[in-house]
Order: C-alpha cells, then sequence, then structure tokens
C-alpha cells in the first residue's frame, strides 16, 4: 500500500498539582484555547476539551508518528508555562505528575465529547476520584492505589 491511513482518538485526563482548584471559571477559556492551540502544533488535533478547577478532559485525534507521552508532557508543560507567564494565577501552577490516556473508535466520538462537555453536571454528583477510578476499571486498566492521587495534604 502507498500511502498510510489512521484514525486515532485519545482522551487524556489530567489533574492540577496537589488537585488543587486553580483553573477558575474567569480563565477557564482562556486556558482551554491555548491548550487546543499546543494541540495543533504538535500535528494532532483537538475534537473537546474541558478544563475543570483540578483537572483537565481533552480529546484529540492523534496521528501515528506522536508519542501520547511526548504529547501529553508537550500540552503540560506549555500550558503551564502560559499560565504562569501570563499570571493567570495567584502563585505558581503545575500540572500533577502522570495522566490517563484512553482510546476511543469513531462510533464513540460523539458521547465522548457530550462527556467532556457536561463536566460540571457530571461533577455535581460524582468525584474526581470517582471518576477517574471508573475509567480506569472500564478501560481495565491496572493500577495502584498510592500513585493515583497527590492531595495537597501529602505535601
Amino acid at each position: 500500500m502507498a500511502n498510510s491511513y489512521s484514525q486515532l482518538y485519545v482522551q487524556l485526563v489530567f489533574a492540577v498539582k496537589y488537585r488543587q482548584s486553580l483553573i477558575a471559571p474567569e480563565i477557564r477559556e482562556r486556558v482551554e484555547k491555548y491548550i487546543c492551540g499546543i494541540v495543533n502544533n504538535i500535528n494532532c488535533r483537538p475534537i473537546a476539551v474541558y478544563c475543570n478547577p483540578d483537572h483537565t478532559h481533552l480529546l484529540i485525534s492523534i496521528k501515528p508518528i506522536v508519542c501520547v507521552a511526548d504529547a501529553v508532557r508537550d500540552i503540560k508543560s506549555f500550558s503551564s508555562r502560559f499560565i504562569n507567564e501570563e499570571k493567570l494565577i495567584n502563585g505558581h501552577f503545575e500540572w500533577q505528575t502522570g495522566y490517563g490516556a484512553f482510546s476511543y473508535g469513531q462510533s464513540q466520538i460523539e458521547t465522548v465529547k457530550r462527556y467532556i462537555y457536561r463536566q460540571p453536571e457530571h461533577h455535581k454528583q460524582n468525584s474526581f476520584q470517582s471518576e477517574y477510578l471508573a475509567l480506569l476499571k472500564a478501560f481495565q486498566i491496572d493500577f495502584a492505589d498510592e500513585y493515583l492521587f497527590e492531595l495537597v495534604d501529602k505535601e
């Protein structure tokens, strides 16, 4: 075959360091737009993003030449630099180490987009921790509880 074709979708989930609620409603859209710009610049396509105060959900279309770990590293490092340089919060901003990456098929994209955009409603009933654990279990990902969450009281 002369050409290569792919259609890969990944939902990325990552938290603010110590799960602090630092992404205020006033800056949320600005941070989301910046993250979408980063995604475009790393040769991927943003499909849906929602920055909760303490964590972010991002659905992207990713090319097979892009390493997921490298994409996450770039998204987190460039967005935290942006938040700090623009002084969007009081103090220093960092993302927590680690992330979740969950793959989807074309037929699931609309459902995942709705899920991401309805984060405020979802979190009225479910905590981030229960949401994240449910994703890990649904995707049958082995994990160790002690490495999942760095909370502010562990400083």
